[in-house]
């Protein structure tokens, strides 16, 4: 399978009004992006650790009614702080609610502050690599029961980098993966997940490749695109106002690329 080359926009919810941030999910469509991200997390991870911050899911049922052809999701879902079969029905309605433009991002948990805020159990990385590893099955197992069914497969995507589990698990359950790092780091992750897809028996093309671009110019694209990734997402938060004057920019990259 050969995957497009897509560009993505993540809208961290921090640091912001709301309606500051549907404006900008509305502006990101407008612009021509393929997706737009927000994170699962309750409070901001720059600036401020106490400034303004939203709740993930119930944001992402409002992005659902305010956008009409960009996909979205979590970059991504905290395994930690749901049930899984809770989640999975979330993810349906969501499903439901946008006509089939969710994507299903979910990773173990990292960010301490959370779970202790939140009374939630911290464990350790092992620990939470184990409830995601239980959860995604039970997830994907809840799909098939609801009624109403997804309106499609729910494309699942597994964000982070550990190579010998959170790889392994994306081999097995998801359709994208996302990887944190330069063009490096992510051709090296490329290779330990092709393995993985090779040990189970799996096309590593079926699985679609992304990163976050760290430059606010396309050359960091050319790289990524190298190191095997067609999904590249570029970040902004309220403490920039939600600049998203470099996507036109990458947009018309994007369309370059494919066009050639």
């Amino acid at each position: 399978m050969t995957h497009p080359i897509r560009i993505g926009v993540g809208l961290q919810p921090q640091h912001a009004d709301y309606s500051t941030i549907r404006n900008a999910v509305v502006r990101a469509e407008e612009i021509g992006v393929d997706a737009v991200f927000n994170w699962d997390h309750f409070f901001p991870l720059m600036g401020d650790p106490d400034g303004k911050h939203f709740e993930c899911w119930t944001m992402l049922g409002s992005w659902a009614e305010v956008t009409e052809r960009v996909e979205f999701g979590a970059l991504v879902t905290c395994n930690s702080y749901r049930n899984p079969e809770l989640l999975a029905d979330m993810a349906r309605t969501v499903d439901h609610a946008s006509d089939g433009r969710l994507i299903f991002g979910i990773g173990s948990g990292w960010f301490e502050k959370d779970y202790d805020e939140y009374g939630y159990d911290f464990g350790t990385p092992g620990s939470r690599l184990a409830e995601l590893k239980a959860a995604l099955p039970r997830i994907k197992n809840r799909w098939e029961l609801l009624n109403p069914a997804p309106t499609r497969d729910i494309p699942v995507l597994i964000g982070g980098g550990g190579e010998r589990k959170t790889l392994r698990y994306t081999a097995e359950y998801a359709d994208i993966w996302h990887g944190f790092g330069n063009a490096d780091v992510i051709r090296h992750k490329n290779q330990v997940l092709d393995k993985h897809c090779a040990d189970i028996g799996r096309d590593p093309s079926d699985i679609e490749r992304s990163a976050d671009a760290k430059a606010s110019t396309p050359e960091m694209g050319d790289e990524l695109v190298e190191a095997g990734a067609t999904l590249i997402t570029l970040g902004f938060d309220g403490q920039t106002d939600y600049d998203l004057t470099p996507v036109t920019e990458w947009v018309a990259w994007r369309d370059e690329r494919n066009a050639g």
